[in-house]
């Protein structure tokens, strides 16, 4: 017998065609979906660990059940060989494959706002373990010829029993399957509740957590699904806090509500798309609305509206709370005050006495307050009498540079004489008290005492310095003095 007879009985083999596509597929099926694989990593596309399992798993069983199939079987074992036990796991995998694909397909890579998008990933996973269990048991029906009428039956009888034995506890759970379907909320919106408010952290089965900034809120969905709530989170504009205050009733309602609203614009947490208003409600009651940058920012925001109401409504002279009395800016305290500081005025002590009658005054800031706005024509001169200030200008990018550190004596508002706009805004570090001199005072003292009117000078050549050095360092363009 010669090669070509021998090569012609091998072909002939029935076991020759289905080894010779194993050998030869396999590699290039491996090499073909391995780089496959590779690109999708590369570019990021969603799917690539479905191509990674019919590569690595899917394949290689296929393979084996073809080379199953050309062993011969016993004739008294045909109930159990090794050709099911792969198809099993084949079909296993097969089953998975379809089901991830069919999850990329339908609700990875969903866009967003679409209802796919919109359906809770629980529901999902539910989904998949019913159809795997489903898939699993037609599978062992149809390789080992397993009774699937009696498995369905036994899982029906099964769940109405449990679901009896359960019904409490399953009625929570589904309760909370529909609110998440429904999806009135999501992760990070604020939420208030009959039981309490707080910013959501996580949605399961069960319950809902609420950060409310003094531990977390745990809130049983059924609750939530029984019960009105209200996500804060969720407006057509930036969501408001509001309060109550109450002054004299001697008080013009008008300079209280500018002294309301200045306040509580020039809080920090204070929404910059939107300004703040007050109304009156008769009484001496008055309203404000403050927008807010989130609703957790509430609580705090108002406290320190209130704090900096105090001190602001003793510097315009009204009466929060109806409180008559002011026992740090008394009389006696302002002329001690003028007569330290006459010196540095050029004045005499008659001549400096005499400027309490004419609107020398003493005010108080609380921290954090602006003393000087940074970006307008200062409307007096005021001399630190107690506290620490900090200039600071603005830069890019909403950032601020600090310029120097002020302390006792040193005066704000030296561009008030010149009319020019204040290069770098001054920030109270500490509670702060300041003399407060009207800039009609200041424009007498400088006529009579020309010597006064160079020390100013240089006061504002010195800060104009100070705030292009510092805008110099931090790579920024230098100021551009203006005049209103």
């Amino acid at each position: 017998m010669n090669l070509i007879d021998v090569v012609a009985d091998i072909v002939s083999e029935p076991w020759f065609w289905p080894a010779a596509s194993v050998i030869v597929g396999l590699p290039v099926v491996l090499l073909v979906l391995g780089e496959v694989h590779t690109a999708m990593v590369r570019r990021g596309t969603p799917g690539a660990h479905i191509v990674l399992l019919v590569r690595n798993v899917l394949a290689p069983l296929g393979a084996i059940i073809v080379l199953f199939t050309q062993i011969p079987q016993e004739a008294g074992n045909v109930d159990f060989t090794w050709a099911k036990v792969a198809a099993t796991a084949f079909g296993f995998v097969l089953i998975l494959v379809l089901l991830n694909g069919l999850n990329l397909a339908i609700f990875v890579t969903a866009k967003q706002g679409t209802w796919r998008n919109r359906v809770p990933s629980i529901f999902v996973d539910i989904a998949r373990v019913l159809l795997i269990v489903i898939c699993l048991a037609v599978l062992f029906g149809w390789i080992w010829n397993a009774d699937i009428g009696g498995f369905f039956t036994a899982l029906g009888v099964g769940s109405i029993v449990i679901g009896l034995a359960l019904q409490n506890a399953v009625g929570s759970v589904l309760s909370g399957l529909f609110l998440l379907f429904e999806q009135p909320f999501e992760i990070g919106d604020y939420i208030r509740t009959p039981d309490g408010e707080g910013r959501v952290v996580a949605v399961n089965w069960r319950a809902t957590h609420l950060d409310t900034g003094n531990g977390i809120l745990v809130i049983p969905n059924s609750t939530l699904a029984g019960a009105s709530f209200r996500n804060l989170a969720r407006t057509t504009g930036p969501y408001s806090t509001s309060t109550t205050v109450r002054f004299a009733t001697d008080d013009p309602p008008q300079e209280v509500i500018d002294c309301i609203v200045g306040v509580a614009n020039g809080l920090p947490e204070r929404h910059p798309d939107a300004e703040a208003s007050a109304i009156p409600l008769g009484k001496s009651w008055y309203e404000v609305s403050i927008p807010i940058t989130a609703p957790g920012k509430s609580y705090g925001s108002l406290g320190l509206f209130r704090i900096r109401l105090w001190y602001a409504a003793r510097r315009c002279g009204l009466h929060l709370d109806r409180d008559l009395t002011d026992t740090y800016a008394t009389p006696e305290r302002t002329r001690e005050t003028l007569l330290r500081l006459a010196p540095r005025f050029y004045l005499t002590p008659d001549e400096a006495a005499a400027l309490a009658d004419q609107g020398a005054n003493l005010q108080r800031y609380g921290e954090g307050e602006t003393v000087q706005p940074g970006d307008r024509v200062p409307d007096a001169v005021r001399v630190i009498v107690s506290g620490t200030v900090e200039l600071a200008v603005a830069a890019s990018k909403g950032a601020r540079l600090r310029v120097a550190t002020l302390t006792r004596d040193d005066v704000l508002g030296v561009t008030a004489l010149t009319r020019q706009i204040a290069d770098a805004e001054a920030i109270a570090v500490t509670d702060v008290a300041v003399l407060y001199l009207p800039l009609a005072v200041v424009d007498a003292l400088v006529r009579a005492h020309p010597e006064l009117a160079r020390d100013m000078g240089q006061a504002i050549d010195h800060r104009q310095q100070l705030v292009a050095r510092a805008l110099a360092d931090a790579g920024e363009a230098p100021p551009v003095t203006s005049r209103a």
